[in-house]
């Protein structure tokens, strides 16, 4: 049974948010991947669409989260579930650093407005 010790996760930073991966393939997992999102006060991640369903569970702090062209405030306990092909806009408009728990499928990606496409090496 693979432990993953919290010294062991490893860390990434992209668009001012914190990523703290645990479930990869590099760390043992064949099907699904998950992290810690750590987003500071006052970010906000450029839109993006998702090639992978995504489970968003919202571990502390509050969010204003666009789906598609829907936006909804999202608080601590609440938990979003994202499509693929969906679009995601994440912002955190407090005074605190919100944070997120995300399951999905390896081999996430996500596309930017401009068409840049990122592969997180968390999710792959």
């Amino acid at each position: 049974m693979p432990v993953i010790r919290a010294s062991e996760a490893i860390t990434h930073e992209i668009h001012g948010a914190r990523f703290v991966s645990y479930a990869t393939p590099l760390t043992g997992s064949k099907e699904l991947c998950a992290w810690r999102g750590e987003i500071p006060a006052g970010t906000k991640a450029p839109a993006h669409t998702v090639n992978r369903e995504e489970i968003l569970h919202l571990l502390d702090g509050e969010l204003l989260v666009t789906l598609d062209d829907r936006t909804d405030r999202i608080t601590a306990g609440d938990t979003l579930i994202i499509n693929p092909g969906a679009t995601l806009t994440v912002e955190n408009p407090t005074g605190r650093t919100a944070v997120t728990w995300v399951t999905t499928s390896i081999g996430l990606t996500a596309e930017l407005a401009d068409g840049t496409l990122i592969t997180p090496p968390w999710a792959n």
